[in-house]
């Protein structure tokens, strides 16, 4: 029987309160900067089937509202009080979607019955491998992404299994780091576990066990109704990392959002094949997975902000997720990067979303600003450091109601800067600099959010910096309705000086004493045309610091003179500017426009029907090399209808025989 309207809002506030509980008992008992400060971690509670039905939203990050445990709680046979399990395994479960999510999850017991779980996950700063932090770019399989567990429990009837802990303590480089890190995970789910019992006594089990389905029904038809707004179509949408591995082509991942009345059907056929980088998401074919949904529950919230937020949401969409691809990879492809797959998934998302509801989405998000690491010595105390720096964001979109946040906001904004005393407490640097990046925002009637940079000095030998996430130094965030793309992100070695090296998306390097690294993000993409942009906010950007002369002039044609507007000339200017035609809804920059004019859709179709057909381990070495074939070709020999690629995948087929057994099976 449902719970009545005015108990189940009450029951709401309450179980939201007990997940914000949770993730404040968290907060306050970590030990590792990138939780204690950055606030990557969650906590939550489920059905004992694993569906999140509370997540707080003031603390933690907000990408896993939807994340259902149930594979994983699966995989434990027998549960009993006092007992917590624990996985970082990727592949395992498929609730950890990369080694340093360490996720813990406590059966919530009443009478002999499990009536809840007590869950949460943080991300480790490292969990061992073959780099400092554990992720890279450069990583080929998961066996070098850290230490995995699977499913197995820390806690037996409330003893420590030390055989476990032990085993992961010795694969990591700052043991008494994660080990603190678990420890206030474990506090968390204890206090997850207390609010169940406080709910229970005071609505009721029946009460409580039929709430928890109603607020699930209850998310799910707010979401349906939120769809029904739109308009039913198919809404196509691409965009690229610029590199799918080291040095390699860009990577390109396809979405088609159908909507079907109060239905959604999220196509990623035309995504790139599985990867031979870290890139790759582990989704495990499941079509509602969290890592493919989050997009669509930003979309969602910034339709109505009234959507109570749980795993009913994911109940209105379905994913088409061919196997072998980026976003259905399959063991033991390297999946550690996937958090950049997820920016780019993430904006993609917004991208295909803005041709149903136009005036209500906004300009690419800003990205390639990295998650910083450093694996240093302490030259007071020769205590080795490993220590999180500082997220690094590329700020929200223009939209048609004002400007993108600025250095955040967006499908970033739940993770929070490290105070620089800290960083220079904790990671042994010196910050020269930390602000908001000049000219990187995304020129508009209202323009992207800025983009941020860092410079920092090392002063060990043999530091390592990790910079997991570096992207957009080619293909720019872009802009719609009439906005321009944001500026790219730039990673750079003692800028400024006879030894200045440009590292590109280098995301691990070894720097030396005195070296100091300056990397900035890629500005967000704006929306609407610059030129209608007021020139007083011009203006201001420019006595802020946030936009020089000539950009002013260049992109929003203002005429900056004496420190203030020169009327008469930027109205010249921009009525000779107005003559060059205001170009299409995405303005997508000029590398990404000379990409696609040779990768067209039809040469994509063609490539993605021609890698379907081999073997998995086949598909990223064929994508190469038919990416060189076609490079080769001449200019007038490019027709851009598939035929070309079909051509170098026939020359690949006689190339090797062996490929004619897969194709007879």
């Amino acid at each position: 029987m449902p719970v009545d309207k005015v108990t189940l809002e009450i029951l709401k506030n309450h179980t939201r309160a007990a997940a914000e509980s949770m993730a404040y008992t968290l907060y306050r008992t970590a030990h590792s900067t990138f939780v204690k400060e950055t606030e990557d971690f969650t906590t939550g509670l489920t059905t004992p089937e694993g569906e999140t039905f509370a997540a707080p939203t003031e603390l933690g990050a907000t990408w896993f509202v939807g994340l259902n445990y149930g594979r994983a709680i699966a995989m434990i046979d027998d549960y009993r009080p006092g007992d917590i399990a624990m996985t970082n395994d990727p592949y395992s479960g498929f609730v950890s979607t990369h080694s340093p999510d360490m996720h813990i999850w406590k059966p919530v017991f009443h009478e002999d019955k499990i009536i809840a779980f007590s869950v949460g996950h943080i991300h480790n700063t490292d969990v061992g491998g073959a780099v400092p932090a554990s992720l890279s770019r450069t990583l080929s399989e998961v066996h070098q992404e850290g230490v995995r567990i699977p499913p197995v429990k820390i806690m037996q009837e409330g003893q420590l299994n030390r055989q476990v802990l032990d085993i992961f303590l010795a694969n990591v480089r700052a043991p008494e780091q994660n080990w603190g890190d678990l420890k206030a995970q474990i506090a968390a789910c204890n206090t997850g576990e207390r609010k169940v019992h406080e709910m229970v006594a005071r609505f009721g089990m029946d009460t409580f066990r039929e709430g928890v389905a109603d607020l699930l029904d209850y998310a799910e038809a707010q979401a349906r109704s939120i769809i029904r707004t739109l308009p039913n179509g198919s809404y196509p949408f691409a965009d690229y990392m610029d590199e799918d591995s080291v040095d390699g082509r860009p990577c390109r991942m396809k979405l088609t959002v159908i909507i079907r009345d109060d239905d959604l059907i999220f196509d990623f056929t035309g995504s790139d094949p599985q990867l031979e980088s870290s890139l790759n998401m582990p989704t495990g074919g499941d079509e509602r997975h969290v890592l493919l949904l989050v997009g669509m529950t930003y979309v969602l919230y910034s339709l109505d902000r009234s959507l109570y937020l749980n795993s009913g949401i994911a109940r209105v969409c379905r994913c088409i997720l061919p196997s072998g691809t980026m976003v259905n990879p399959v063991f033991p492809a390297a999946v550690g990067m996937r958090t950049l797959s997820c920016y780019r998934l993430h904006g993609l998302t917004f991208g295909a979303f803005a041709q149903a509801a136009p005036k209500h989405m906004a300009g690419a998000p800003g990205s390639g600003g990295p998650i910083v690491n450093v694996n240093t010595i302490d030259n007071r105390t020769g205590r080795r450091i490993m220590a999180a720096v500082s997220p690094m964001s590329g700020g929200g979109g223009g939209r048609a109601a004002g400007d993108g946040q600025d250095g955040s906001g967006a499908n970033q904004g739940f993770l929070k800067n490290t105070p620089t005393e800290v960083n220079e407490a904790e990671a042994g640097i010196k910050v020269l600099r930390f602000g908001l990046a000049r000219d990187s925002a995304g020129p508009g009637q209202h323009r992207g959010g800025l983009g941020t940079e860092l410079v920092f000095q090392a002063f060990s030998p043999n530091t390592r910096v990790t910079a997991r996430n570096r992207d957009r130094t080619h293909f720019t965030g872009w802009g719609i309705a009439g906005g321009l793309p944001g500026a790219a992100s730039r990673f750079i070695r003692n800028p400024g000086t006879g030894r200045e090296v440009d590292l590109g998306n280098t995301d691990i390097l070894s720097i030396d004493p005195g070296d100091v690294i300056h990397v900035t993000c890629g500005g967000a993409g704006g929306w609407g045309d610059p030129l209608q942009r007021d020139p007083e906010a011009v203006l201001l950007d420019w006595q802020r610091g946030w936009v020089s002369t000539e950009h002013a002039h260049d992109a929003y044609g203002v005429v900056i003179s004496g420190g203030a507007v020169d009327a008469p000339a930027t109205q010249a200017r921009r009525a000779a500017r107005s003559k060059e035609g205001t170009g299409t809804f995405y303005d997508v920059g000029p590398e990404r426009a000379a990409f696609e004019a040779i990768w067209t859709d039809a040469n994509y179709d063609a490539l993605t029907e021609c890698l379907a057909a081999l073997p998995v381990n086949w598909r990223f070495y064929a994508k190469h090399r038919i990416f060189d074939a076609v490079d080769r070709l001449a200019p007038e020999a490019r027709c851009g209808d598939g035929s070309e690629v079909r051509a170098a995948f026939a020359a690949l087929r006689a190339e090797f025989p062996q490929l004619e057994a897969a194709f007879s099976r």
